[in-house]
């Protein structure tokens, strides 16, 4: 199975001045010699480049160069359901180690350092650890750091998908967690490593199986699945399984293991002139891929933060070529923005966002389909949580007036998109009445406008949180 040996690098000139670079200290005498070594992000099963986007924000808000900041998109980025049998449009873990192999070899040689730092949310966590174990990473990796990752599996049952990489009891996380050592570490040596779990409320470190589909049946998992021994070992209370990586905390723990102190700030300063870029692609055989989507058209809008009525011509418009990038666009830290994607064969999607406080070259667009249960309604519409996902009574999720959101429920904190579809109130062939999302959760306060476009012209609607 091919997959896409590129990373999406933050590309954009780094323009921050000497005096914050100075201010972030040197990493501790067992680090490779850069002081601020490149930093590659791995993202998990089923997402892209994109998820890291506000975390390369927080490290360049305290002084990490942008050409140090790199994202590698898996080109494929769902799991098999058996990882030794080949499956369409499905990675195997020797695939996803050899695509970070190549990738860590080209940032190595772009930037002339000793070593990497890997950090990587859930399967991104597999990979690391087989590529440093069996790859040859031990030799290139300075610092691991995985957030939310299944070490220990999302079940552990021989007798349950044996073959499935997530199975604690099958061959694949059998042989990575094997003893190493005089004190039977499950870190393979030479390295530092850092786990960042939950304490309870991540939704595949859970003992019942009700996120895998088997409520009711024990997954031999408890909370501290993701932790390891060798390891440093960090909980967040309360945060979910996506926010052990995204979250403005567990960028405060990656930042003080890799440096040893505490970053200047947890948030990302605002600049001036923005400029973005990304990717688009569309869904394959086995799930969303991150392949380039060519001859998909892309448009972008300036749009009002209280209505998400357009204000004036598209920002941009642009075909997607072999690149797949959509990009560049200059904008600013104060436009919100409606991005829509329209391929042959696929629906017309409309992508509502906040405004972007910095730049990004991992703004990825992902092209849909029209589900075929949706084709009834007048307009469908989602409020979605890519950073992390809706926990109630945690957090506050409104969506067109609706507290909690449609289909979000209380407890573990397991789903991150909200899905509405309505009757009426939508043209004909145009956009309809404006649709609010809000989110609630901690210091994160977040409301996005959109409208209401026609499921009969196959269209669909979606309002993306930043944080």
């Amino acid at each position: 199975m091919a997959l896409l040996r590129r990373s999406v690098v933050t590309r954009l000139a780094a323009t921050l001045g000497a005096a914050l670079l100075s201010s972030c200290g040197l990493l501790p005498s067992s680090a490779p010699p850069d002081a601020q070594p490149p930093i590659v992000f791995v993202h998990g099963n089923g997402d892209s480049a994109a998820q890291w986007m506000t975390t390369i924000w927080r490290f360049e808000s305290n002084g990490w160069p942008r050409d140090r900041l790199h994202a590698i998109d898996f080109a494929n980025p769902n799991a098999r359901d058996i990882d030794a049998t080949p499956q369409p449009g499905r990675s195997s873990a020797d695939d996803q180690m050899r695509a970070l192999s190549d990738e860590v070899e080209r940032v190595l040689s772009a930037t002339g350092a000793v070593k990497v730092v890997l950090i990587g949310n859930s399967r991104g966590g597999n990979a690391i650890r087989h590529y440093i174990q069996n790859g040859g990473g031990d030799k290139r990796v300075s610092h691991a750091i995985l957030g939310g990752t299944p070490n220990h599996g999302v079940w552990a049952d021989a007798a349950l998908r044996p073959g499935n990489e997530f199975n604690g009891a099958g061959p694949f996380l059998a042989a990575l967690n094997a003893p190493k050592g005089p004190n039977g570490d499950e870190v393979t040596p030479g390295v530092h490593w850092l786990t960042v779990r939950s304490d309870n409320n991540d939704k595949f470190a859970q003992p019942d199986g009700v996120w895998i589909g088997s409520k009711g049946q024990a997954t031999h998992v408890t909370f501290d699945g993701p932790a390891l021994k060798g390891a440093t070992n960090a909980v967040l209370p309360g945060r979910d399984h996506r926010e052990t990586s995204y979250h403005a905390q567990a960028f405060d723990q990656a930042w003080r293991f890799i440096t040893g102190r505490a970053p200047a700030t947890t948030a990302y300063e605002a600049e001036s002139r923005v400029v973005l870029d990304g990717v688009v692609s569309g869904p394959g055989p086995g799930g969303p891929t991150n392949l380039p989507l060519a001859g998909a058209t892309v448009e972008v809008h300036a749009v009002d933060a209280d209505t998400g009525a357009r204000r004036g011509a598209p920002l941009l418009r642009k075909t997607i070529g072999a690149d797949g990038h959509w990009g560049p666009l200059v904008t600013d830290a104060r436009t919100p923005l409606e991005f829509v994607i329209s391929a042959p064969g696929l629906a017309t999607l409309h992508s509502y966002r906040s405004p972007f406080p910095r730049s990004s070259s991992v703004v990825q667009l992902r092209a849909e389909r029209l589900a075929d249960a949706d084709k009834g309604a007048a307009a469908v519409l989602s409020f979605t949580r890519p950073r992390g996902y809706f926990g109630v009574p945690r957090d506050t999720v409104v969506f067109d007036g609706q507290r909690p959101a449609p289909g979000i429920p209380t407890g573990v904190a397991g789903i991150a998109s909200s899905k509405l579809r309505l009757s009426e109130g939508v043209a004909a062939d145009g956009p309809g009445r404006a649709v609010a999302g809000e989110f609630h959760s901690g210091a994160i306060s977040e409301r996005i406008v959109g409208r209401a476009w026609p499921a009969a012209q196959s269209h669909v609607v979606t309002l993306e949180l930043r944080d």
